[in-house]
């Protein structure tokens, strides 16, 4: 646990094929409506595997022109592109040719010192390959000549980008730097606030080291015994005259912190409610399979009134529908209240990530559940739910062998789902059910 996934930041102007190739690259279609409610964020970033390496693809959109000033949009995108990148694929169209935008995204580019490759789109007949020879002029060495629409060429695409990859840390290598808690939300909602909070309230002795992403500040401290280390993502700092689409790329950061930690402080503006950058935040941090609590700060400015928590809570949960198993933790970063029992939850939710449950009991509880509520049935075939077994904990991950996956339908996993937390807790994390044929 702890261990960063690389990035690879897909970067160029419309129209080239960058939203192609993203779903060429995570080998499906990335649909603006999920079968799942209440998650209605925009999907920028997906999670892929190649030659045996995680990462994580970021789609930035297109550098649009339009009425702004067209240098300062190519340098807002590429610059908050540069800043999180393991590795950048610079699209460009081969169709088209080389085009001003191309230039001057690429002199950005040059003097970035990031691992770059640059990838000429739609190239789908030889004659396209040489009229794409005008590229090499951008002086970022030699196109990589794909097809994202037909797969052309993707795996040699793959190679390269692995190739680029920071080394990985040998287990020798890998410090124990206790129980990793990341600090996420969007900017100005007390995230600084909170860290220091929490520092002063434990009185601990504090080391500052620089963490794997700029402007991340890992902090080492210990409470009642254990050892932690504080992710603080703060650093999303926001630009002057920079409109809101600065928050929407701020969620680089936020990736980076995510994948490193084992339980997410997930930080609302009391004042505030819930808007739509914290669905995106929250969204990534639900399907990372992280531990998860639900943190409402600068309650200290909420007017107390009779039921004014609970009909905050019912908001939250109406508009983060997807995160019912996290728990809510109302708090002041500047008065300090309530944050030792946070500190005892993301204790708890640490411990419930790691909840395993033998086979035997597992298989009773299944049965159980079967016996309460008849599985689905699609044209007339029943699913059938022969065993389940637990395959792994952060997260809870269980596999469920059936006659035909596809007859396992949302709404019957999330009721095992449910029959799992009922019984065995998982508080605070969440449940991954995944389904095979039973050969």
């Amino acid at each position: 646990m702890g261990k960063a996934k690389p990035l690879v930041v897909i970067v160029g102007r419309p129209n080239v094929g960058k939203s192609a190739l993203f779903n060429r690259i995570i080998e499906r279609r990335m649909a603006i409506v999920e079968d799942e409610p209440g998650i209605t964020r925009d999907r920028l970033y997906a999670e892929s595997t190649w030659r045996g390496r995680p990462f994580i693809l970021v789609d930035t959109g297109g550098l649009e022109s339009g009425d702004c000033d067209i240098t300062r949009q190519v340098r807002l995108q590429v610059e908050l592109a540069i800043e999180e990148a393991d590795v950048i694929l610079f699209v460009v169209d081969a169709r088209q040719g080389l085009t001003p935008h191309d230039e001057e995204v690429a002199r950005i580019l040059r003097a970035a010192n990031k691992p770059l490759i640059l990838v000429a789109n739609k190239v789908d007949s030889r004659e396209i390959v040489s009229h794409a020879m005008e590229f090499y002029a951008l002086g970022l060495g030699d196109p990589v000549f794909v097809s994202a629409e037909h797969g052309r060429n993707i795996g040699d695409l793959l190679d390269l980008v692995v190739d680029r990859f920071p080394d990985e840390p040998s287990e020798g290598e890998t410090e124990d730097e206790g129980l990793k808690v990341a600090v996420v939300g969007r900017p100005n909602v007390g995230k600084s606030s909170l860290v220091n909070a929490i520092l002063g309230e434990e009185r601990v002795i504090v080391t500052d080291i620089p963490g794997t992403t700029r402007d991340a500040i890992d902090t080492h401290f210990t409470r009642n015994g254990r050892a932690y280390t504080l992710i603080d993502t703060a650093g999303m700092r926001r630009k002057s005259r920079i409109d809101d689409s600065v928050e929407r790329y701020s969620v680089y950061r936020t990736l980076r912190a995510v994948e490193r930690s084992t339980v997410c402080l997930f930080l609302l503006d009391a004042t505030a409610g819930v808007v739509e950058q914290d669905q995106r935040i929250a969204g990534f941090v639900h399907e990372s399979g992280k531990g998860i609590i639900i943190v409402v700060n600068k309650w200290d400015l909420i007017e107390s009134k009779q039921d004014t928590m609970r009909e905050f809570e019912e908001h939250i949960r109406r508009q983060l529908a997807f995160l019912n198993y996290a728990p809510i933790v109302f708090v002041s970063a500047l008065t300090r209240k309530r944050l030792p029992q946070l500190m005892d939850m993301v204790d708890y939710v640490a411990d419930q990530s790691c909840i395993r449950v033998s086979t035997g009991t597992l298989n009773r509880l299944l049965q159980d559940a079967i016996a309460r509520v008849q599985p689905p049935s699609r044209r007339g075939v029943r699913l059938k739910a022969y065993y389940m077994v637990q395959t792994q904990v952060q997260p809870p991950t269980f596999l469920l062998f059936v006659n035909n996956p596809e007859l396992l339908h949302f709404s019957y996993r999330r009721y095992l789902e449910n029959c799992l937390r009922e019984t065995y807790g998982f508080h605070g994390n969440p449940i991954i059910i995944k389904a095979r044929a039973r050969e």
